[in-house]
């Protein structure tokens, strides 16, 4: 089993920054487990943000949903078992319930049920 905490969310106005982090651990988990951000607005379905997959040797895909691509960026450190997401000039819209996931999966999808654990989630709300 892998238990991930995220951490970081919190209350911004539009423009500024938040980091998220997510924690990992568990005797299965190891730095080729896939990692991704998902969030979910109220009354609307949980969606993909950003994943961070490995392949090969030291090196990591970072892939991102249009809407954040260029003012978020996925990072991971392996020695503390965290992924990160920095999440730069932020906008109302990106108000929501940012959860962290991992996957054993190498290459997993974008949809929420390719990932098998889940964090318990933390607030990002971003004022106009």
């Amino acid at each position: 089993q892998v238990q991930l905490v995220e951490s970081g969310g919190g209350l911004v106005q539009a423009g500024g920054s938040l980091r998220l982090s997510c924690a990992a651990s568990g005797r299965t988990f190891s730095s080729s487990y896939a990692m991704g951000w998902f969030r979910q607005a109220p009354g609307k379905e949980r969606e993909f943000v950003a994943t961070t997959r490995w392949i090969g040797r030291n090196t990591y895909y970072a892939d991102y949903t249009v809407s954040v691509k260029g003012r978020f960026t996925i990072s991971r450190d392996n020695s503390k078992n965290t992924v990160y997401l920095q999440m730069n000039s932020l906008k109302p819209e990106d108000t929501a319930v940012y959860y962290c996931a991992a996957t054993n999966v190498p290459v997993p999808g974008i949809r929420p049920d390719t990932f098998d654990y889940w964090g318990q989630g933390t607030q990002v709300t971003v004022s106009s």
